[in-house]
């Protein structure tokens, strides 16, 4: 299973942005970028450099390497409608990222290595890829072997409301989500600019 295991916080400053879940990244003490002459005048970013940032962000976030960011672009293109709107879409419908959605992870990070770890079904039938695209309709399921963790019952205690988005349902008693319908631009909350990307991978 392939990520990024370099220093976090450095990454978060570097971007201006809180990629990663824990609130340990999340607000830097340091608001300026890493190394010896991050306090010292910023340059302007250029226009590239802007869309790098945001390939950066959206990268880190859904926590994928380049080769594998660069594989959901070119699947993106190919599909009816703005590529920039499919490329989170699908990036939002991988298996990691729908855990931590409905709040059975912490983080995308510790839901990537629950998945490997076969503590999921999906559908009565364990999968243990993170990247495993669900469709409109699945249902997921934490292993009844797996539903007395110390992670599981903490992410229970710490669980608000019953809908974590709009396009989930959860079922906190059975620790069970339904993938209800696949998610629409609008309702992805992070402040990402998608199509900064389609321009950078445009050139």
């Amino acid at each position: 299973m392939a990520r990024y295991t370099g220093p976090r916080a450095r990454v978060c400053r570097r971007l201006e942005f809180p990629v990663f879940e824990s609130p340990k990244f999340g607000n830097p003490r340091k608001n300026y970028p890493p190394g010896q002459h991050g306090n010292s005048r910023r340059r302007k970013l250029s226009n590239y450099g802007i869309q790098l940032r945001e390939k950066q962000r959206i990268k880190y976030m859904y926590g994928l390497l380049e080769k594998q960011f660069r594989n959901y672009f070119k699947k993106s293109q190919k599909k009816d409608g703005p590529t920039g709107h499919n490329l989170l879409i699908m990036l939002e419908s991988r298996l990691d990222n729908t855990i931590f959605r409905l709040g059975f992870s912490p983080t995308r990070r510790s839901a990537r290595q629950l998945v490997s770890h076969k503590h999921f079904l999906v559908n009565n039938r364990v999968v243990n890829i993170p990247s495993f695209q669900l469709k409109e309709g699945d249902i997921i399921t934490v292993r009844d072997k797996s539903k007395k963790m110390e992670i599981f019952q903490d992410s229970l205690r710490k669980m608000q409301g019953d809908n974590p988005m709009p396009w989930l349902g959860v079922d906190k008693a059975k620790l069970q989500g339904n993938f209800l319908s696949i998610p629409e631009r609008d309702e992805i909350v992070e402040p990402l600019n998608e199509q900064l990307v389609v321009e950078l991978y445009s050139k």
